[in-house]
């Protein structure tokens, strides 16, 4: 597939060009032409199987390879790295992820999620719009910060960093975009990437050091990476300890800002989404707060955040490059070539979805969920590198879904579905702006 075929169509409309190329391979093993560039495109999911779970110990998570060398400059070596760095990160970090440790944080989230919520009040009585994604982020540091930051980083604080991380994240697209030109080389958004990760610094590490002292006495990422030692003993000095905290903090803030973003225009064009969803929280939580007991029996406000997931994959690409020569389904794999495994293009090939751009959280009903490949949907990732804050997600999302449909309807400002922005996360293309109104309330004309 030469480079003089996919370059225009990218240039026109990235996420579109990409998802067009994973349907024209019909599954089959690829490489593509880029140029002096030329990774292998991996979407059948038996494939996806193989590279990240089946044989992960033969595709690593190269720092100087596409995609992970721009980002690297933000998060350094630990838990978004390989090798026994990334190995002992990901020990020190997993029990604070369990899904018995986090069923244990869902009633302190929920009061914060609650008190978030409670700001929207104004906003909503004197009929002013709000930009939702704004004000999912408030809600989201809200309770991020309290549960496993022990509230060392203010909400104030970290709107400052999800707000640079936005701008790294669109800073770093040259790069990833031409993976091969050597970061020495000038390019567009080198200036802002830097600027951007000064404000993380200067938020973040401040507090890390101011950490270290008290670490024995705290529960929260930062001291939990203060207490911990590597595979041969030593504590980790703090530019570790500073990687993993600034990765742990975008890894459990983005994924539930930018992906209901975009549930609102959907529940707009599909009604007879909402009105179930509606339905769902009036009958499982009714008047009072949402609290933990409830979110096992969300079962519709699930299916749509796995259909969200789907469409909306925010780590959209997943590359990976071989350690040693290996045979795919009778292609061979020299070492060292680079293995771009995408969520968002597999997700939405129609040789694996029926009607794939189309929104239905009925793929997700448990039998239909049963007859597809496990990795037909792997918005998380898969394999021993799987996102760590995976369940945290579901139930963040549930929480914040639940608690602003039982309180609010909406109206949209613009009522068409926002674009895709291919960044360093996938991003909506434009703001989403709505206007809230009490439940109960019946929607202007």
């Amino acid at each position: 597939m030469p480079l003089r075929q996919i370059l225009p169509a990218v240039l026109r409309d990235p996420a579109r060009a990409l998802i067009d190329v994973g349907n024209r391979t019909g599954g089959d093993l690829v490489r593509l032409n880029l140029g002096s560039f030329r990774p292998y495109l991996v979407t059948h999911p038996r494939h996806v199987q193989h590279v990240l779970r089946d044989r992960a110990d033969n595709y690593e998570r190269a720092g100087d390879g596409l995609f992970w060398r721009p980002v690297k400059r933000l998060f350094g070596e630990g838990i978004l790295g390989e090798g026994q760095i990334w190995s002992a990160s990901r020990r020190m970090l997993q029990p604070m992820f369990t899904a018995k440790r986090v069923e244990a944080l869902v009633d302190g989230m929920a009061d914060a999620v609650r008190d978030a919520v409670d700001e929207l009040d104004e906003p909503c009585r004197a009929g002013r719009p709000v930009d939702i994604g704004v004000e999912q982020a408030r809600i989201v540091s809200r309770a991020i910060m309290k549960v496993l930051f022990a509230d060392r980083i203010s909400v104030p604080d970290a709107m400052r960093v999800i707000d640079a991380q936005d701008r790294i994240a669109t800073a770093v697209i040259p790069r990833i975009v031409v993976p091969f030109a050597p970061l020495s080389l000038p390019m567009p958004g080198d200036r802002a990437f830097r600027r951007a990760v000064r404000v993380v610094d200067d938020v973040l590490v401040p507090i890390v050091r101011q950490t270290r002292d008290a670490a024995d006495q705290g529960d929260d990422i930062i001291s939990t990476l203060w207490r911990a030692r590597t595979d041969d003993g030593r504590q980790l000095d703090e530019r570790q300890v500073r990687n993993d905290t600034v990765a742990m903090f975008a890894a459990t803030t983005e994924t539930t800002i930018n992906v209901l973003t975009w549930a609102w225009p959907h529940l707009h064009q599909h009604p007879e989404v909402a009105e179930r969803l509606y339905a769902e929280i009036d009958e499982v939580v009714g008047a009072g707060p949402v609290r933990r007991e409830h979110l096992n029996r969300l079962t519709y406000t699930r299916m749509v955040l796995d259909e969200l997931l789907r469409l909306y994959p925010i780590g959209w690409i997943i590359p990976r490059r071989a350690v040693a020569a290996d045979v795919i389904d009778g292609v061979p794999i020299e070492a060292g070539a680079t293995m771009a495994v995408s969520p968002l293009i597999t997700q939405r090939m129609r040789q694996f979805w029926d009607r794939p751009d189309e929104f239905d959280p009925e793929r997700f009903r448990p039998e239909r969920v049963r007859a597809r490949h496990r990795y037909a949907h792997f918005p998380f990732g898969g394999g021993p590198h799987q996102c760590l804050g995976m369940y945290l997600f579901y139930l963040e999302a549930q929480l914040i879904l639940a608690t602003m449909l039982s309180r609010y309807r909406f109206r949209l400002d613009r009522t068409d579905v926002p674009g895709l922005r291919l960044a360093a996360a996938l991003r909506p293309r434009r703001r989403v702006e709505l206007t809230l109104l009490a439940a109960g309330r019946a929607e202007p004309a």
